[in-house]
């Protein structure tokens, strides 16, 4: 799974290596689920930025409150699954990042980033779920895992889907709904770019939000 995950970047480095306008956020060692998360999303068939309550809550849901709210959907079954399958045409967004953690079986926590320091777009799926009496609003989202890369694979059997650019455009294509093509975009990242490196257990607080 993908648990917590780093955006300690600039906005300003955002908008630099993404080509897209990027609202202001505070910098996060240690971004968990309910938190507001950065995305970029293709809600009016252009990309814009926006963010993301983390935690998947479908647009049926009678309460937002109840019910389960996935932080994770698995790239081999969400084409299969409810909610996953009827967002994946239409509603697929990009989480930015860059880097995230896992942690082994002896609750052991790591940190994987890119080698040369760039920032990861994680594939997303997002849906808008609003109240019917006092038409409060929220939109939220869920992050595709798929089995590990190599390096991953020493510390965990899962890992988030890591768009390159030829992919994420290909992701935010509104025009694109069939779901065996989509699927093929969400396999491991190539192992040979990223590192890992052991943290402090400080990050099982999701409070605290420094450097680890």
């Amino acid at each position: 799974m993908c648990g917590r995950f780093t955006l300690t970047a600039s906005p300003t480095d955002v908008e630099e290596e993404l080509g897209i306008e990027i609202p202001s956020f505070p910098p996060s060692h240690n971004i968990a689920p309910t938190e507001e998360i950065l995305a970029i999303a293709a809600i009016h068939t252009a990309p814009i930025a926006c963010f993301f309550h983390w935690g998947l809550i479908p647009h049926w849901s009678k309460q937002k409150n109840k019910g389960p709210k996935p932080i994770n959907a698995r790239a081999e079954t969400i084409a299969d699954t409810m909610p996953f399958k009827h967002l994946l045409p239409r509603k697929r967004c990009l989480i930015v990042a860059d880097g995230f953690y896992e942690w082994t079986s002896d609750k052991t926590p790591f940190h994987f980033q890119n080698e040369n320091g760039r920032l990861m777009t994680f594939a997303g799926l997002w849906d808008t779920w609003q109240d019917s009496e006092s038409g409060e609003a929220v939109s939220s989202c869920t992050i595709i895992t798929t089995r590990p890369n190599e390096l991953v694979a020493k510390y965990h059997d899962r890992m988030p889907v890591i768009l390159e650019e030829g992919n994420r455009e290909a992701w935010l294509d509104v025009d694109i709904t069939d779901a065996s093509l989509l699927q093929k975009v969400l396999e491991p990242y190539d192992s040979d770019k990223m590192h890992a490196c052991r943290i402090s257990k400080a990050i099982n607080n999701p409070t605290y939000k420094g450097p680890l």
